[in-house]
């Protein structure tokens, strides 16, 4: 408990000195002024939130064994009602965000400078010892895109094909670390795909957030984990393809039964998939990612398992979507005080890498700013 209080009060120092900095900076503009005038006394009036418990039964969605399975089915969907997103913002704190964040995205020189900060942004502790191990590194995508020890998912070595805890996967958690918002992990290789389904099943993730082609320009950056058709066993693990909807040019969704053969036990795993973000670029509609987000967050509204987020490295695209997701679910649960960098450090404190280009992150403001327009566009005037 001491060394969780020590954290947060360095989190909570770092982020009054960056606000103060920001401050301070001299460029007048008075959208910025206010957004830190709110940011200092939401700091000031801010109470600790008990979190609710954890309950199992809320981590995992479960089949009966006796359900048919039927044949995989594909269908394709233009277009679908989105239901408008639950939100407790009120419109004064709207729209000096808004404002915020479209003077940041227009002031190059602070963008450039805050970036730099960010790229030079060191994690402690940063220890990597785990996953250079040997036995680990065939195991490992890209040899510079590896776990931290404290943040990584441990599968149970007795359940595993190999007889390894290891898989190259990090928790990312928002305010509670008991219950991580996120795993991020790399594109399953060939020979890791049973460790994945594997993650999958003990974590109790029912959400798979998948950011990447399989390949791209003749390279591959992720081994298709689940069959075509019908079922495929990867060690203990069954999977069985029961659905496949094209929603649009941008993504599409499949459903999955998972079963673990030796409990008999089937759950039911959704995975979206989105198809049009290239390797360390950025999606070319701002607005097909934001409707891929509502969509995914309906589907998991009420669970407390972490959600399954990958592209090709783990960290590039799907830090910006982490990033994207944790700013707007903040800001939904009523959040004034929110800071893109610093959220990006404590991002960056449990996987390396997080977001990795500039381009990355000025798309994650534009994103954040775009949301909240669309918000305030649906509140009552």
């Amino acid at each position: 408990m001491a060394v969780v209080t020590i954290y947060l009060i360095k989190r909570h120092s770092r982020s009054k000195q960056k606000l103060t900095q920001l401050a301070t900076t001299g460029d007048g503009n008075e959208a910025s002024k206010d957004y830190q005038d709110l940011c200092r006394q939401r700091m000031q009036g801010k109470t600790s939130e008990k979190p609710e418990p954890l309950h199992a039964a809320s981590r995992i969605g479960s089949v009966s064994e006796t359900q048919v399975r039927s044949p995989s089915s594909r269908s394709s969907t233009s277009s679908w009602s989105e239901e408008p997103a639950a939100t407790n913002m009120d419109i004064s704190t709207g729209h000096i965000v808004l404002a915020y964040m479209e003077d940041h995205l227009k002031n190059q020189d602070r963008l450039d400078r805050e970036w730099e900060a960010v790229s030079s942004y060191v994690a402690d502790p940063s220890s990597t010892k785990v996953a250079l191990d040997q036995s680990n590194m065939r195991k490992n995508r890209f040899a510079d895109i590896l776990p931290y020890d404290h943040s990584r998912v441990i599968l149970s070595s007795n359940a595993n094909v190999s007889n390894s805890d290891y898989i190259n996967a990090s928790f990312i958690t928002d305010h509670d670390p008991r219950n991580p918002a996120y795993i991020c992990t790399q594109g399953p290789l060939p020979h890791t795909v049973a460790d994945f389904w594997q993650m999958i099943w003990e974590q109790g993730s029912v959400v798979i957030v998948m950011l990447t082609k399989l390949a791209e320009n003749g390279t591959s950056l992720c081994h298709r984990y689940w069959p075509e058709e019908g079922s495929d066993l990867y060690h203990i693990y069954e999977v069985h393809l029961v659905s496949e909807h094209i929603w649009c040019d941008d993504y599409l969704v499949r459903s999955f039964y998972l079963k673990n053969l030796q409990t008999n036990e089937t759950r039911t795993v959704t995975q979206f998939h989105f198809l049009t973000w290239p390797e360390l670029s950025v999606p070319a509609s701002i607005k097909a990612l934001l409707d891929f987000r509502r969509k995914v967050n309906k589907s998991f509204r009420g669970r407390s398992c972490p959600i399954a987020v990958h592209c090709s490295d783990g960290c590039g695209r799907s830090g910006t979507y982490c990033l994207i997701d944790m700013v707007l679910n903040k800001m939904a649960k009523g959040a004034k005080e929110i800071d893109m960098a610093a959220t990006l450090e404590h991002i960056r404190d449990q996987r390396m890498s997080m977001v990795k280009t500039k381009e990355q992150f000025q798309f994650s403001l534009a994103a954040v700013a775009e949301e909240v327009h669309a918000i305030l566009k649906a509140l009552p005037q």
